[in-house]
């Protein structure tokens, strides 16, 4: 609720700082006594249009603050939240405007600089304000959906399909991702079986590359290898190197004879020598033999195809031009290959996963649109009982000739919500006949007041929940007898249970059912005139009434009806 209001140079007010507490307000005075002003102050507080009308003459600037006292787990909390702004547990809520002559101003929500539209969303969440020439909130269709709700007390309902809508969101979602995964794997697929086709055409194997590589280098320098290899074979080809070792050996095969015959004994140094050379010039034999084999083996080993480097190298290349493409090691060919067709056959579990996403989000549908179904038909039972009420609360508003209905329209799955698919919509019929038409077609400024008095004290009287300040801007006017006495008595109503309702009136029927009333006049003269506000006790604000009563001169007879109307 509202606890205080600070005004520093707005108008005729030079400096005034009121306190509200819980209840009907009224503010009266006689007209152009600058009731208004306050309302103004008030409405720049909390973000409406700064007019440079509104600072005093002569001052620089001027500052309006509001200060509310709200609920621990009121929205406004979790909304500054969101927005990032600073607050502090079991604080107020203070909302202050300053505006300059020249039409600058700034807005602060608990001293921290803000936009103007920070501070006026806020103080669409803590304020109210019905008047014969606007009605904020009443006429936004967008809240009637929202305060229908409230009344019908379908918070239950309200919940199961948020819940419901969650369920089908998520279910939906679920399924979105999945069918973006099989769009991309179709294309993946595709690049796959690609791949997989040359990985099979080439048939790369484990180490190919290395052995390649070595073939190939081998191949390369093979001519002079066989060179080498024929200069080798002809030093030990023909009769030189063998001949002369075997000629050799027979000499000194001769000459081991000629000892054994001239009866020389074997065991002689001599003939140890000569049997030593033997057997080394045999070995030598032998192993000449055997270079020679291992040469000509070597030359073999050489005799290629005559195309066989340039198919060596085109294979070399082709595997690492693979290698290069599917960005792997030409090593890893086989390996990405068997990765290759694992992932190829793992693609036929994707569709079964998609159909069962599709059944989920099918089955998730109907749910919310079975909890939908049953807020609109509960929507429509409250919409009713709405109805009825508002028709009951127009007649002691001279407003019985006045037809008001709740319009509840599904609007299918395209607009629907978390809050079900439902435009919720107040209308209105002012003349007998007459089609019926949004509130705001309402064109009487005073009918378009008492209207929104019969409104709100119907949505309150069901449900109403925590009930944000509430201003009337002479919802009395043109009124009196009986219809001021009813538009009283609804105030009173609307301003029972801690609640607290400000009402600006002319009408003495009105101001005595307050639980506080303020006298709001002018003093002084000529430049130096101001506003003042003066809080009444029992027996000024008796005079006060008796004034709107009797006029001009109060009488003790209008005294009399004052005391009557303050006690009845």
């Amino acid at each position: 609720m509202l606890i205080g209001l600070g005004i520093r140079d707005v108008v005729l007010i030079e400096s005034l700082d009121l306190s509200f507490g819980v209840g009907l307000t009224v503010l009266t005075g006689e007209t152009g006594a600058g009731k208004s002003i306050l309302l103004d102050a008030l409405g720049l507080a909390v973000g409406a249009r700064a007019d440079p009308a509104l600072v005093r003459r002569g001052a620089s600037g001027a500052i309006a603050t509001a200060i509310f006292e709200l609920a621990a787990d009121h929205p406004v909390w979790a909304w500054l939240g969101e927005k990032a702004l600073p607050f502090a547990a079991g604080e107020d809520l203070v909302l202050r405007r300053s505006l300059t002559a020249d039409g600058r101003s700034r807005a602060f929500v608990n001293d921290q600089p803000v936009s103007v539209s920070v501070l006026r969303e806020l103080g669409s969440m803590v304020m109210e304000v019905h008047g014969q020439h606007e009605t904020v909130g009443l006429l936004d269709a967008r809240t009637h959906r929202s305060l229908l709700d409230g009344f019908g007390g379908l918070d239950q309902e309200r919940a199961a399909c948020a819940s419901a809508w969650g369920d089908w969101r998520t279910a939906r979602a679920a399924a979105a991702a999945l069918e973006e995964d099989r769009r991309r794997a179709a294309e993946e697929t595709e690049t796959l079986a690609m791949q997989l086709a040359e990985l099979d055409r080439l048939c790369p194997r484990e180490g190919e590359e290395g052995a390649l590589g070595e073939e190939r280098a081998l191949l390369g320098a093979s001519e002079k290898i066989l060179a080498d290899i024929g200069a080798a074979r002809d030093g030990l080809a023909g009769e030189g190197l063998v001949g002369r070792l075997a000629q050799a050996y027979r000499a000194l095969d001769r000459a081991r004879q000629r000892i054994v015959q001239a009866g020389v004994t074997p065991d002689g140094a001599v003939a140890r020598l000569i049997e030593a050379a033997a057997e080394a010039t045999d070995r030598a034999l032998i192993e000449t033999g055997e270079a020679t084999a291992a040469v000509d083996a070597a030359a073999a080993a050489f005799e290629f195809e005559p195309d066989r480097l340039e198919r060596v190298e085109e294979r070399l290349f082709a595997v690492r031009a693979l290698a290069r493409k599917l960005e792997t090691a030409p090593d890893d060919l086989p390996a990405f290959r068997v990765r290759t067709a694992a992932r190829l056959s793992a693609r036929g579990d994707a569709d079964q996963a998609l159909a069962q996403a599709h059944a989920a989000a099918v089955a998730a549908g109907a749910a919310f649109r079975d909890k939908a179904a049953a807020l609109t038909a509960a929507r429509r039972s409250a919409g009713e009982r709405l109805a009825a009420a508002v028709r009951g609360e127009l007649a002691p508003l001279k407003m019985d000739k006045a037809r008001f209905r709740v319009v509840v329209e599904d609007l299918g799955d395209d607009r629907a919500g978390g809050s079900g698919s439902d435009r919720v919509a107040f209308e209105v019929a002012t003349l007998p006949g007459a089609p019926f038409a949004s509130l705001a077609a309402i064109a009487s400024g005073g009918e378009l007041a008492r209207f929104a008095l019969a409104l709100k004290a119907s949505l309150v009287s069901r449900g109403g929940g925590d009930q944000p300040l509430m201003i009337f801007d002479e919802v009395d006017h043109g009124v009196g007898g009986a219809v001021a006495d009813a538009v009283g008595l609804r105030l009173k109503r609307l301003a029972a249970g801690g609640a607290q309702v400000l009402a600006v009136t002319h009408s003495p029927q009105v101001a005595a059912r307050a639980d506080a009333q303020w006298q709001v006049r002018k003093i002084g003269a000529g430049a130096g005139v101001r506003t003042s506000v003066t809080a009444l006790g029992p027996v000024a604000r008796e005079e006060e009434i008796a004034r709107m009563l009797s006029g001009a001169t109060v009488t003790d007879a209008a005294r009399a009806a004052a005391r009557a109307l303050i006690h009845a």
